[in-house]
């Protein structure tokens, strides 16, 4: 089985790199005049807000259960996920090819153009830490799977968020300075201009990705599959149980609810049944901490 994730250490790696390649990216964009360095600093000033959106939502995740929502607040990260991906699509994505379509229209000479790759080189080194400091918590998740299959079958929305953004910040830093490389050895604008909108085109493809993901945790996803294979092999084991017929789960943020409906192995007296049962669910929340609700409904045959 993989292990858990470090969300929070991977938000604030993320925060870091980004705030610091903000500030870069801004000072050099005023004094370079280069549309796709504005664009990445923009990106990167929507990044730091998005880490900020999502570490209130881990905050929120973690209020107590209340009348009106019994289940507790788990899938409240789901919804400041969801909006990150938005934001990610229209703070980022739009405001850069909107920015590369102005300089298309009114193109402007690139100046201190070696200081605006100094800069992307800087941001290039820093996001690259960042991002070794997700994928680092992504491997301890994922366990064997590969990347993709991980990203389609994670239930970590903020580590989902955090990876999409890191990839496309890194990206968009290569394709900012492979722009502003052409633009200084060609003299031509239009690469920059390019680049500003191959910036946009690639943190929107990003965030309908994340988006997508995001959905089907808001809609009411289970755990993972390996995860609910894991659960059926061990309820398969339990000498208390003799056939499972259901195993219903529901991923609740970091929490998860359980429903069992088995055969159980012996005809027993209500005590010594609801023994076996309280002995099941013990063994299911040793092995699966993340349960926070399990509901259990014997079934018995003569």
């Amino acid at each position: 089985m993989a292990g858990k994730a470090d969300s929070v250490k991977t938000i604030f790696y993320a925060l870091g790199a980004n705030f610091a390649i903000f500030v870069a990216k801004l000072v050099a964009a005023i004094i370079t005049g280069s549309g796709s360095m504005l664009a990445e600093a923009v990106h990167s000033l929507a990044d730091c807000g998005n880490q900020g959106l999502l570490l209130l939502g881990l905050k929120r995740a973690k209020a107590p259960p209340s009348p009106d929502f019994p289940l507790g607040f788990g899938k409240a990260i789901y919804f400041w996920s969801f909006l990150v991906a938005l934001m990610l699509f229209s703070v980022g994505g739009m405001f850069s090819i909107y920015e590369g379509m102005h300089k298309l229209a009114h193109p402007e000479p690139l100046k201190w153009g070696w200081l605006a790759v100094g800069v992307l080189t800087f941001g290039i080194i820093a996001e690259s830490f960042s991002m070794w400091g997700c994928v680092r918590e992504v491997n301890k998740a994922r366990g064997g799977q590969t990347l993709w299959r991980w990203f389609r079958d994670s239930r970590q929305s903020e580590l989902i968020v955090i990876f999409g953004e890191d990839l496309a910040a890194l990206l968009g830093l290569v394709f900012a300075l492979i722009a502003v490389l052409l633009t200084m050895a060609t003299g031509n604008p239009m690469y920059d201009a390019a680049g500003s909108i191959g910036i946009g085109v690639l943190l929107i493809v990003v965030a309908v990705f994340i988006a997508v993901e995001v959905k089907a945790l808001l809609i009411g996803q289970g755990v993972e599959p390996r995860t609910k294979q894991a659960m059926l092999n061990l309820l398969n084991e339990r000498s208390e149980i003799k056939q499972v017929y259901n195993l219903l789960t529901l991923q609740l943020g970091p929490d998860v609810m359980v429903a069992v409906k088995a055969e159980m192995a012996r005809f027993l007296s209500p005590r010594d049944m609801i023994d076996d049962i309280n002995r099941v669910e013990a063994a299911l929340r040793e092995q699966f901490p993340e349960i926070r609700w399990c509901f259990f409904e014997p079934d018995m045959k003569d």
